[in-house]
């Protein structure tokens, strides 16, 4: 199959095309290194997607369903320039198509357990759609109503004859006397107690006929939530094969399974979108990526935010989490090239302690200890571990520090590990002693901290003293010195929640000044950095059976 293609095939080549500054970038961190790699689209990749769309438009197979195409330039290593595309997903129900991209490689290894699941996901889907339409629904809907009509119906007359008989026992007594009045109240009374019996004789007609219908229906419902919760586990478990399976490479030519590169999961379809096919393609076949370009194209998206002809970047759920991983390993290029790499986040770490179960680092603060979702939260201490040590992708972060905060970060080599210390800072086992510098003069020389921290929903990531919704939180915190206008002092956090010291420290409650360079809590800092530093740590080896005591140097 032909997949690089000649860009005569959708530009003019002689024709001038303008060169304004890209409307997009593709952006991800290196996670080797943390720099930022981009990679733009730009006017002539853009045209070079429109000539697309004109030629999609005159083929109607690609018009019978919605999705993303994409098209990414790319340089030879003769320096000739081509054009590769992709399509997401499947195109009418293939995934591989003449002149496309194939898909990532991995999709065959789980193919026929594909197609048992999907046979399996279609035969539950059907059981659903007849559950949900057994006859027995409309009968108990149509019966129901029925007998709803009935019994106000009667009801109404009820409260109709009841008002007639008040008026006729009131002339009853003014105009008859002795047994006459007796046996014509008598009448009145025996008619008021007819119309409850036949009131209740009708409520006992509507339980027997409606019990049985319902009983049917609340078995219907219940297979329902069953086969429900039994394609959810189908789905999830299909998926997770799919992205173990699944294998991405990027330009330093290292191999990673979805599964790797995040562990805690991805939404299903991911590897299938148009960027990562293109740019696994690049990778594999030694392309330079210069420009790339997506678009929608057909009917428009169900959740109606995909127009057709209009571009769109990498997508937030599946493409995003991807793109540093991807673009890793891109050498710098010229302008000309527009592919730039930002060098300002190049922090080293440094391994404070190693062995076969765990490994201590010093993390600097800006950076984070454990990954996010999005762009700007994919560099960090695990994701930089991940890809340069050995077993790398075993790793999993013990505890967190925040981002602005330094200092030492704990992470297992294994689950087992893992578990163990896991459990060990649950029972508040593991002791860290931080040290900070507080920007004003602290009066008190120690004490204890207890206030109940609780984060606003609305407000994150900023957290608060709240007495009714917060959870208890507890610091010890003695002075070391006091330099100029500065308080240095040590912390020893009982809890761990989130931002503890550095509200514990701010709030009026609590210390009531805040740590040097906390830009979220100290309203005029104007520091480069939060002066807070997890200084030591000491814990039971869960191996070794020994206490391990680390310490560092505080770097202010």
């Amino acid at each position: 199959m032909v997949f690089l293609h000649p860009l005569s095939d959708f530009i003019d080549c002689n024709s001038p095309i303008s060169h304004p500054s890209p409307n997009y970038y593709y952006e991800g961190y290196c996670p080797q290194t943390g720099n930022l790699l981009k990679l733009p689209r730009t006017a002539l990749v853009e045209a070079i997607a429109q000539s697309l769309m004109q030629q999609l438009a005159k083929n109607d197979l690609y018009s019978q369903e919605g999705k993303m195409y994409g098209v990414l330039l790319v340089e030879l290593p003769t320096g000739e320039q081509r054009i590769i595309k992709a399509f997401s997903g499947l195109l009418n129900g293939c995934s591989v198509v003449e002149g496309w991209v194939p898909p990532i490689p991995g999709r065959e290894e789980v193919a026929l357990e594909e197609a048992q699941t999907l046979v399996e996901l279609a035969d539950i889907k059907q059981e659903l759609l007849n559950l949900q339409q057994i006859p027995q629904r409309k009968e108990y809907e149509k019966r129901s109503q029925e007998f709803t009509q009935q019994l106000q119906a009667i009801r109404d007359r009820h409260r109709q004859r009841k008002h007639q008989r008040q008026t006729e026992r009131q002339q009853i007594c003014n105009t008859v006397t002795g047994e006459a009045l007796t046996i014509a109240l008598e009448k009145l009374d025996a008619e008021s107690r007819q119309e409850g019996i036949a009131e209740r004789h009708l409520k006992r007609q509507q339980n027997q006929v409606l019990q049985p219908l319902q009983q049917v229906i609340t078995a219907a419902d219940k297979r329902i939530l069953e086969l429900k919760q039994q394609r959810k586990q189908r789905s999830r478990q299909l998926q997770t094969q799919m992205h173990a399976a699944y294998t991405l490479m990027n330009f330093y030519g290292q191999s990673r399974s979805l599964q790797q590169l995040i562990p805690s999961g991805l939404p299903t379809g991911t590897g299938d979108c148009c960027a990562p096919k293109l740019l696994q393609y690049a990778a594999m076949h030694h392309l330079k990526p210069l420009a790339m370009a997506e678009f929608w194209w057909g009917y428009p998206s169900i959740t109606g935010d995909k127009i057709p002809g209009e571009f769109y970047g990498a997508c937030a759920e599946r493409c995003q989490p991807l793109m540093g991983f991807l673009l890793s390993g891109l050498k710098e290029v010229n302008s000309a090239n527009l592919l730039s790499i930002n060098q300002e986040r190049d922090e080293t770490l440094s391994i404070i302690y190693e062995d076969e179960w765990l490994i201590a680092v010093n993390k600097p603060a800006g950076l984070l200890s454990v990954p996010g979702r999005y762009l700007d939260t994919q560099d960090s201490v695990l994701s930089r571990l991940r890809n340069i040590l050995p077993d790398g992708m075993s790793l999993n972060a013990v505890h967190r520090l925040d981002r602005d905060t330094s200092g030492i970060l704990i992470l297992a080599r294994d689950r087992e590990t893992y578990c163990q210390l896991s459990q060990q800072f649950q029972q508040q086992q593991i002791h860290k002693i931080y040290e900070a510098l507080l920007s004003g003069i602290l009066a008190s020389e120690k004490g204890v901290i207890e206030l109940p921290l609780w984060g606003n929903p609305h407000n994150r990531p900023y957290q608060q003293v709240d007495w009714q919704y917060g959870k208890p939180s507890i610091t010890h915190f003695q002075v070391i010195a006091r330099e100029g206008n500065y308080t240095r002092v040590e912390f020893k956090p009982i809890t761990g929640r989130t931002h503890q010291i550095r509200v514990h420290a701010a709030d009026i409650q609590g210390l009531g000044i805040p740590i040097l360079g906390d830009s979220l809590y100290e309203n005029n800092s104007q520091q480069n950095r939060l002066h807070l530093h997890a200084r030591e740590i000491y814990f039971q080896h869960p191996k070794l059976e020994e206490t391990v005591n680390l310490q560092i140097n505080t770097p202010f």
